[in-house]
């Protein structure tokens, strides 16, 4: 007999959540959870287990589109082989998409955008009852209800995003996120930290902050605090070991962010800080609003708060007009800056993006040799840091066993380093002091230091 939810009287139901897409995405889907348990639903890993199927999708770029489409021609041959599951598509996907999404597929049984997560249980608890559901309405940002329900699956983790804000008030040329989750909101910041709280309770030793712009955080409200200064309150709460956090806009980079690296020692010394390009005049045809110098000058601030920060970013090549000059340009900034990793595409033109007015397109040859160009340096480079810290002492957070070796765990230093090194499964969830004896190309391996 099934087990069933004290709070209903009806049979425990299941949902499987395939997520794609940004930590954001990775986000809503774990609040997604905690409200739907709420219902009785349980989480299960196996679509053909489930009773209410969910997309939570991205569209920044075509082939995560591409990829949602074939994932549901999949999910669908369940219904068709007669199989009583409701489906349905959430995220970017579904709020640029919507309606067309429902003609397109009649058995389709849902589909909201992100403004749709706060209430997933009346949306779905309609959708249970024989109705179709399409939700692409974005809430009052004055009142935008942040979901505090904490994820279920938090309590299996060591680490756990925890978000600061919603939507994105940029207009970069390239970008889709302002239409497809709206403008900038930010949470407040004691429901943040008691998010923390919640969070730490279950075991979580390392907290990311999560959002489109974090370091605009609280800027639109007159009585919330700055970012830096919830970074000061996020480190003051007993048992958060480590702070991450992601997105950070370079324009935006301030002094007292900065500061906090210098005053902070759960503030990790890893950084994520999109360039997207190196060149000053595409810099401008993205409205980015900062220059190839101004960066620069961001980055050796930091490495003087913390000089052993370790960087990563994000670059696109072949956008609308680049030149072979302006990718040398990213080319040498790659070279100067050192990034340790990055995350590098080609352009993708995306609907509804000022982009898409831009002339002078850039043959896909010559995009994909750039790409090929750029990655194989990247490649270099990740390597070479990797060998570089050969022989240092990391404080490695362990998070689990080796999928290859159950006498071997790995976990990452304060500079994101993966670090593989023998030890048993009670190490998870503690900090240890690893000598670094080899790096390779995405990892290291290490001696635990006893």
């Amino acid at each position: 007999m099934e087990p069933t939810n004290p709070n209903t009287d009806e049979a425990q139901k299941r949902v499987f959540i395939h997520t794609f897409g940004c930590q954001m995405n990775e986000y809503d889907s774990g609040k997604m959870r905690a409200k739907l348990a709420k219902d009785g639903f349980v989480s299960t890993d196996e679509p053909d287990q489930a009773d209410l199927i969910l997309l939570n999708t991205c569209s920044v770029r075509d082939k995560a589109v591409v990829k949602m489409h074939s994932a549901l021609g999949e999910y669908r041959k369940l219904k068709k082989s007669g199989k009583n599951v409701k489906i349905g598509v959430t995220g970017c996907v579904a709020q640029m998409e919507g309606d067309a999404l429902m003609s397109r597929y009649k058995d389709l049984d849902m589909v909201f955008g992100p403004d749709g997560v706060p209430h997933v249980n009346t949306l779905v608890s309609n959708v249970m009852q024989g109705n179709r559901v399409a939700d692409t309405k974005f809430l009052d940002l004055e009142t935008y209800p942040f979901v505090t329900e904490v994820d279920p699956q938090s309590s299996s983790g060591t680490g756990a995003f925890v978000t600061i804000q919603k939507g994105c008030d940029n207009k970069c040329t390239f970008c889709i996120v302002p239409s497809t989750r709206g403008a900038e909101a930010s949470r407040p910041s004691d429901q943040i930290v008691q998010e923390v709280r919640d969070v730490v309770r279950q075991g979580v030793k390392e907290i990311t902050l999560i959002g489109q712009n974090v370091n605009s955080y609280g800027l639109k409200s007159a009585h919330e605090i700055t970012f830096a200064q919830l970074l000061y309150r996020v480190a003051e709460v007993s048992g958060v070991e480590r702070i991450r956090y992601t997105t950070s806009h370079p324009r935006d980079m301030g002094e007292d962010v900065i500061q906090a690296y210098r005053d902070l020692p759960q503030l990790t010394s890893h950084l994520h800080l999109p360039v997207q390009s190196g060149s000053s005049r595409i810099l401008r045809r993205m409205k980015r609003f900062y220059t190839r110098e101004k960066y620069l000058r961001v980055i050796d601030a930091l490495r003087d708060a913390r000089p052993d920060i370790a960087l990563s970013t994000d670059i696109i090549v072949g956008f609308p007009s680049e030149t072979d000059a302006d990718f040398e340009d990213t080319m040498t900034l790659l070279d100067e800056v050192g990034f340790a990793s990055s995350f590098s595409f080609k352009y993708s033109p995306r609907p509804g993006t000022p982009a898409l007015r831009l002339k002078d397109a850039v043959p896909a040859e010559v995009a994909s040799a750039r790409l090929t160009r750029f990655q194989a340096r990247q490649k270099e480079l990740g390597i070479r840091y990797l060998q570089s810290i050969q022989g240092q002492v990391l404080d490695v957070l362990v998070e689990g066993t080796s999928k290859q070796d159950d006498r071997v765990v790995c976990g990452r230093s304060s500079t994101y380093v993966m670090v593989n090194f023998p030890g048993s499964i009670d190490l998870v969830g503690q900090t240890v002091p690893v000598t670094v004896t080899k790096g390779f190309t995405h990892s290291c391996r290490g001696e635990r230091v006893l």
